[in-house]
C-alpha cells in the first residue's frame, strides 16, 4: 500500500488548517470592505467641505476602517472548522428561501412602502427562522419598524417610500 494516498502529506494539512469557513468569511468580507472603501471616493464634496472635520465621507470612512479592522482580527483569529464546530452540511432551501423573501422586500418597497415591506420582511424572516410564537413575531416586527420609521422621518427628518398603493390615497 503507497504510504502517499493513506495520509495527507503536511502540506494538505496545512492548507486546508489555513481554509476555514472563518477565514474565508473574513476574506470575503475584506474583499466587500475594500470594495466599498474605494467606492467612497465618488461621494461628491460641497465646494469648501474638504476642510470640514465631518463631511459626507467621514462616517463610510469609519466604516471601512472598522469593516478591514474586523476582517483582519478574524483572519488572525479564525479557526478550523473542527476547532469552531462548524457544521458541515448547508441548508440550501433557507439560502433560497432568504434570497427570495429579499427580492419580495425589494419589490414590496416600491408598492407597500417602507413600513409595511419592512415589518412583513421581518416577519417572514423570523418565521423562515423558525419562530412561531405570535407576540414575538409581531411584537419583534410592526413596532420596531414604526419606531425606527418615526426616528427617520420625524427625527432625521428622512424621507422613506410610502409606496404606491398608499400614495393613491
Amino acid at each position: 500500500m503507497n504510504s502517499s494516498t493513506s495520509k495527507p502529506n503536511s502540506a494538505q494539512t496545512s492548507s486546508v488548517q489555513l481554509l476555514s469557513r472563518d477565514r474565508i468569511g473574513a476574506l470575503i468580507f475584506l474583499v466587500v470592505t475594500l470594495i466599498y472603501g474605494y467606492q467612497i471616493t465618488n461621494i461628491a464634496l460641497f465646494p469648501g467641505d474638504e476642510f470640514e472635520p465631518f463631511t459626507a465621507r467621514t462616517l463610510p470612512y469609519l466604516l471601512t476602517i472598522a469593516g478591514v479592522v474586523l476582517s483582519l482580527l478574524l483572519l488572525i483569529t479564525g479557526k478550523n472548522d473542527e476547532q469552531s464546530g462548524a457544521t458541515v452540511g448547508f441548508n440550501w432551501k433557507l439560502l433560497i428561501s432568504f434570497l427570495v423573501l429579499m427580492a419580495a422586500y425589494g419589490v414590496g418597497l416600491t408598492w407597500l412602502g417602507f413600513v409595511l415591506s419592512t415589518s412583513l420582511f421581518l416577519l417572514g424572516g423570523f418565521l423562515l427562522l423558525g419562530e412561531r410564537r405570535k407576540s414575538i413575531l409581531f411584537g419583534a416586527s410592526f413596532p420596531f419598524v414604526t419606531a425606527f420609521w418615526l426616528l427617520l422621518t420625524q427625527g432625521l427628518d428622512i424621507y422613506l417610500e410610502s409606496g404606491y398603493i398608499f400614495s393613491a390615497w
